[in-house]
C-alpha cells in the first residue's frame, strides 16, 4: 500500500524587513503552520514562537499592526477569513495602490529616516484614522498645530509592525509616538547614511589645531538648531525666533529632503550652491514632487543670496550648530544667531509672496 505522504504548509512570502515574530504569525495564522514546525526552523523553543504569536495576536488590537497585517497576508495569497466587525470592515476596503508594489526594504529605511526623525522633534506625533489614505505628523508649537510630513499608509504600518512607533491614543483618530526602539533605529539609520556619504565605517573624526582628535558631536534628532534658538528668550523676554521663522526654516527644509530624490539632482550641495547665482528663471514645476522642490529650494536661495542662503543651508537643511557654521564661513563668533534671524525673515516674506504654493506638504 502506497504510503501517503504529507507536504509541509509553505510559509506567506513577505518582504525581508518584517520581523521574525510577526513572520512566525503569518505563517502560523495564514498558512497553518504548526509551532512546533516553526521553532525546528527557525532554531528557537517551541514556547518562545508560541509566545511570538501570541503577542502579535495581542498587538492585533493596534490600527495599523492589523492592517499590516493583513495587508501582509494580502500579498502572501492568503487572506484570513475571521475576525471581528472592525477587522472585517477593515478587509472589505479596497486596497489602495501602494498596497499593489510591496514595501521594499530601501524604501522603509529611506521613508523610516524621514518620518522617525520628525517624530523625534519635540511635540511630534503620527495621526492616524481607518479612513484615511495617508497618515500626518503633526506637531504641537506655542503657535498651535503644526503638520511636518505626510506619510504613506504602508509606510505608517511598517513602522508600528516594527514597534519603531506605538499608540498612545487610540480611536476613531490614532495617535503614534516614537518608541525608545524606533530612537534607536534612526540612530543607525543616521549613521549608516552618513558613513555612505563619507565613505568610512566609522564617523568621521574631526581635528584640533593641535593635532588632537576632538569628540565628534552629532545633534540629536529632537534638538535642531532652529528649536535650539526658539527656546531662547531676547532680553524682553520675547523668543529669539518665532513660530513664523521656524516654519519657514522647516519649509526650506522639506523642500531640500524632498529635491534630493531627484534622480539628477547632486548629492554635493556646495558645489550645487556655487550654481544657485546662474542667471535664468526656473522652470514652474507645481506640486509636491522632487522637481517641484527642487525648483521652490533653488528659488529661495537665490531670493537669499551669498550669505543668508549659505548660514539657512547649514542650519536648516544641514541642521549644523550656529559654532561649526560661523567656523566654516569664518564669520566672528556669536554673530551668526544674528544673520540667520535675518535670513529667516527674508524667507518668510519670500514663501509670504508664493501664496499658496509655498505651503508644506501636510
Amino acid at each position: 500500500m502506497q504510503q501517503q505522504l504529507t507536504t509541509e504548509p509553505t510559509q506567506p512570502k513577505v518582504p525581508a524587513w518584517v520581523p521574525e515574530a510577526a513572520r512566525h504569525y503569518l505563517a502560523h495564522t495564514e498558512s497553518g503552520a504548526s509551532i512546533r514546525d516553526l521553532a525546528r526552523r527557525s532554531g528557537k523553543h517551541a514556547s518562545t514562537v508560541l509566545r511570538q504569536i501570541r503577542t502579535f495576536e495581542t498587538r492585533r488590537d493596534d490600527l495599523l499592526v492589523d492592517e499590516a497585517l493583513r495587508r501582509l497576508g494580502r500579498e502572501g495569497g492568503a487572506a484570513r477569513q475571521a475576525g471581528s466587525s472592525a477587522k472585517e470592515r477593515c478587509m472589505t476596503r479596497q486596497p489602495d495602490t501602494q498596497s499593489e508594489t510591496p514595501l521594499s526594504v530601501a524604501r522603509l529605511r529611506q521613508e523610516a529616516r524621514r518620518v522617525l526623525r520628525r517624530l523625534c522633534e519635540r511635540g511630534a506625533l503620527l495621526a492616524v484614522a481607518s479612513d484615511m489614505d495617508k497618515a500626518v505628523v503633526v506637531r504641537e508649537t506655542e503657535a498651535g498645530t503644526t503638520r511636518t510630513a505626510v506619510v504613506d499608509r504602508d509606510v505608517a504600518e511598517a513602522l508600528a509592525l516594527k514597534a519603531w512607533i506605538a499608540c498612545d491614543a487610540p480611536g476613531r483618530i490614532s495617535r503614534y509616538h516614537i518608541t525608545a526602539k524606533g530612537r534607536a533605529a534612526l540612530g543607525e539609520l543616521l549613521a549608516e547614511e552618513e558613513n555612505a556619504a563619507t565613505g568610512l565605517r566609522e564617523p568621521a573624526v574631526m581635528l584640533t589645531e593641535g593635532g588632537d582628535a576632538a569628540r565628534p558631536q552629532r545633534l540629536a534628532p529632537s534638538d535642531t538648531p532652529l528649536a535650539a534658538l526658539a527656546r531662547r528668550r531676547d532680553k524682553d523676554g520675547t523668543p529669539f525666533l518665532g513660530g513664523d521663522l521656524v516654519r519657514a526654516g522647516e519649509r526650506l527644509r522639506e523642500d531640500f529632503e524632498l529635491a534630493q530624490m531627484a534622480p539628477r539632482m547632486a548629492q554635493n550641495w556646495d558645489h550645487f550652491l556655487t550654481h544657485v547665482d546662474e542667471g535664468g528663471a526656473m522652470p514652474d514645476a507645481p506640486g509636491y514632487g522632487a522637481e517641484a522642490a527642487r525648483a521652490r529650494f533653488i528659488g529661495a536661495l537665490r531670493e537669499l543670496g551669498p550669505g543668508l542662503g549659505d548660514v539657512v543651508l547649514r542650519c536648516c537643511c544641514y541642521l549644523q550648530g550656529l559654532e561649526t557654521a560661523e567656523r566654516k564661513m569664518g564669520w566672528s563668533a556669536r554673530s551668526g544667531k544674528i544673520v540667520l534671524r535675518i535670513a529667516l525673515h527674508r524667507l518668510k516674506r519670500h514663501y509670504e509672496k508664493l501664496g499658496a504654493r509655498a505651503d508644506m506638504i501636510g
